[in-house]
């Protein structure tokens, strides 16, 4: 592996660290956004249940906050359980706004790794290329200069898009996926307004 970054040269250091970065992000957004993390099953049916029994307390407000973000949003709603609906409704956005910016956190900088990739494997590839004409002398080319110019022009090329492509594929499976756990956030966020308000049981 050392001898294949070796003959890519210094311009695939750039890709190196991208694809790093990107890695770290892949795994902290596959761990932080299971849907377990973030909507725990029978989470809303079990804060109903505490919630009709003993009201409203700080230890469960609490607890809420604390447990996942719906359970953010679910807090932010019974803070104001005795006001009007809009009020709850204003207070809900406003927490599912913080939640949103929190599921969405790495993702711009991974879909930039996805994008910026093969600009570094371009970048390599110019290198490469400045190498091969540096190889023409007037006594007539140097093979070495010329084997590693076409290696450096090579390997970047084919490491740029190597990173990209995985880098734009979970990128775009991230991006999915906390679209549709926000609109299974503002389902059950609608639905506690409701039993709030006696709408519905």
């Amino acid at each position: 592996m050392f001898a294949i970054i070796q003959a890519a040269g210094w311009p695939i250091w750039f890709i190196i660290v991208a694809s790093v970065v990107a890695l770290a992000i892949i795994g902290e957004r596959w761990w932080s956004l299971r849907a377990a993390v973030v909507m725990p099953r029978n989470l809303l049916t079990q804060m109903v249940q505490d919630y009709r029994q003993n009201g409203v307390t700080s230890q469960m407000l609490s607890r809420l906050a604390k447990s996942s973000p719906l359970g953010q949003v679910f807090a932010a709603g019974l803070k104001n359980a005795k006001s009007p609906t809009p009020i709850i409704k204003e207070a809900i956005e406003e927490a599912g706004r913080t939640v949103a910016i929190d599921l969405e956190r790495f993702l711009n900088t991974l879909g930039t790794i996805a994008a910026i990739s093969p600009l570094l494997g371009l970048f390599g590839t110019v290198i490469g290329m400045i190498e091969i004409f540096g190889a023409q002398t007037p006594s007539g080319t140097n093979p070495l200069v010329l084997a590693h110019g076409i290696s450096i022009a090579l390997y970047n090329t084919a490491f740029g898009l190597v990173v990209a492509v995985p880098a734009m594929i979970f990128y775009r499976h991230f991006r999915a996926k906390v679209d549709v756990m926000l609109v299974d956030i503002e389902m059950q966020a609608i639905k506690l307004v409701e039993i709030l308000h006696g709408e519905r049981q």
